[in-house]
């Protein structure tokens, strides 16, 4: 054999060996294009994937994303596809996270009285008098969202009410959950007198002169009338959450993680989802102040769902009460009320205990904090019982909004990797008495985004609605902006703690599916991971931060199929 023929037989043996290594791939790709479910073409997809940060197209086979990348090496590899959508430049982005909310809250006010935005007592009364007057006898006339920490300073009483509804009980509940404005005759059905001592870790306000109940209930005191509502009925927590998660979908939400949850919610979730009405996939913290169903859970262990619909993980508990009412637990008093410091309503003990118990058994602990000294006592819970259970390698304990921090304990979420849990528009929401509360001193470490974020922190981001919108983009524009919707202040409310538009993202993507242990199943668009994600109307990434507010949703997705559709409305 001379020189050349020898060459030439190998180049063929090389490129026989490069075909038989490329024919497996090649044939993947051929695979593709006869079993792809759905094929977008011609969008502008912000993928939250470093790696890959933008794209055209994306191949979903299934419940799963199958591939991502432009749009005519889409159209090449799965020409094969059952249906193709083309999106004509419009902007997608992964399914919206929202790392702490309340399904059922947000029902009920979809069925309530709704007072969210009622800007004086008088207005209220009236929407109460009108009620009364289709009320049946003895039916309760239930409300919510009138603004307990803007109506602090001059909270109402509950003559206005009686006057209106002298025979039906009236319970409204404040915005955020932690004041409740009720009737006469609702003292009376719940025995509440002047004479009827506070609850532990709660409050009767009273009339300063003759000492009888006004008709505000702070925290735990609500517990005194809530008990005498009639319980809401299965049948109901379903239509309430139904409804609730119809909402959701609507702004783009595809997952939730659901703070402080029941027996009775559990049980409404599972025959929600096998009776497919429930498009959201939920996280569910359950409710730690319940000691049954916490040594139920503790004895049965996590519940990890591999459809990615219903998990079940962790226990959400209460360290204070909140900014608005006083309720949250500060170091030194509050700068508008120097008698009261806040509550704390489980004791540090209580929340090690918890912890310690729940990281042997693979649960999550989720801790409302929002003053200070309740931020740090439940740091020192966390670090006491992170060095007891070693066996617990990546436990991701969390804190609820974190509002209001000590200097000393901002660097202190990195080194015990901690996840703040932050809601942004609890900031632009209470910036116009957080200040009063708290001086020019503490305020500084309140909503104390970048703060945390520049010390190593991970930052997750929700809404916690109802009480605040369940829009993502105002939340989004509140992070960057630190403003209201009106625009003011102007340049923002310390505006040093702002955040990029990309971290913002990310808190409701990314973050949001890390503090659920979901980063390999959701928050980004890119192959393997679900096919959660949304379609909306303008470009983000380009817009100036008031046109955020208007982002509407066209398109959702969960699991690659459309829960919700604007041109299917029409």
């Amino acid at each position: 054999m001379n020189r050349v023929s020898a060459k030439r037989n190998m180049l063929a043996r090389v490129l026989g060996l490069f075909y038989i290594a490329l024919f497996p791939l090649t044939g993947s790709l051929c695979s593709q294009s006869s079993t792809a479910d759905l094929l977008i073409l011609n969008a502008h997809v912000v993928t939250m994937n470093h790696e890959q940060p933008s794209a055209q197209a994306i191949a979903i086979q299934g419940d799963h994303i199958a591939w991502v990348g432009g749009t005519e090496e889409a159209k090449r590899l799965f020409h094969g596809a059952a249906h193709t959508l083309d999106l004509h430049g419009a902007t997608v982005l992964p399914g919206i996270i929202d790392a702490h909310t309340h399904l059922l809250e947000l029902g009920q006010s979809l069925l309530r009285l709704n007072l969210k935005d009622v800007p004086t007592e008088k207005e209220v009364i009236e929407r109460v008098r009108q009620k009364a007057a289709s009320a049946t006898a003895d039916e309760w006339i239930l409300g919510w969202g009138w603004d307990e920490g803007q109506w602090a300073a001059h909270y109402p009483a509950n003559q206005g009410l009686s006057d209106v509804s002298p025979q039906n009980p009236v319970y409204l509940a404040g915005l955020h959950s932690y004041a409740a404005w009720v009737n006469k005759r609702a003292l009376e059905l719940a025995g509440i007198n002047k004479n009827t001592p506070d609850p532990e870790n709660g409050k009767i306000l009273r009339d300063e002169k003759t000492g009888e109940p006004t008709g505000i209930l702070l925290n735990r005191a609500q517990e005194l009338v809530q008990k005498r509502i009639p319980a809401m009925t299965l049948e109901q927590v379903k239509k309430a959450i139904e409804l609730a998660a119809r909402e959701c979908i609507r702004n783009g939400l595809t997952s939730v993680h659901e703070a402080r949850v029941t027996p009775i919610l559990i049980q409404a979730y599972r025959e929600l989802i096998a009776e497919a009405r429930m498009p959201l996939r939920i996280y569910a913290m359950l409710d730690g102040a319940d000691k049954t169903l916490v040594a139920e859970w503790l004895e049965r262990g996590p519940q990890i769902d591999a459809r990615h619909q219903l998990t079940i993980r962790s226990f959400k508990l209460f360290a204070d009460g909140a900014l608005g009412s006083r309720g949250a637990a500060l170091f030194k008093p509050y700068s508008d009320a120097p008698q009261t410091t806040g509550v704390i309503t489980t004791s540090e003990s209580e929340v090690y205990s918890l912890t310690r118990r729940g990281l042997r058994r693979g649960f999550q602990v989720c801790t409302h904090a929002i003053g200070d000294a309740a931020n740090h006592s439940v740091l020192d819970a966390y670090a006491r019982a992170l060095a007891e259970t070693p066996e617990a390698q990546d436990p991701r304990l969390r804190i609820e909004h974190a509002q209001v921090l000590a200097t000393e304990d901002i660097p202190r979420f990195a080194k015990l990797r901690i996840l703040p849990s932050m809601q942004p528009t609890h900031a632009t929401s209470d910036m116009g008495w957080a200040e009063k509360r708290l001086g020019d001193e503490r305020i500084k470490g309140a909503y104390a985004w970048r703060s945390l974020l520049r010390a190593g922190a991970r930052l997750p981001l929700g809404s916690d609605f109802p009480g605040e919108t369940v829009n993502p983009f105002f939340g989004i524009y509140a992070a960057i902006t630190r403003q209201d919707p009106a625009g003011n202040p102007p340049g923002g409310w310390y505006p040093e703690q702002r955040m990029t538009l990309q971290e913002a993202l990310r808190g409701y993507t990314v973050e949001a599916a890390y503090a659920e242990f979901e980063e390999n199943a959701k928050g980004a668009i890119e192959k393997g991971m679900l096919a959660d994600l949304i379609v909306i109307s303008k470009d983000i990434m380009k817009l100036p931060p008031q046109e955020i507010l208007s982002v509407r949703v066209l398109k959702t997705f969960v699991g690659g199929k459309a829960v919700y559709d604007t041109g299917a409305e029409k």
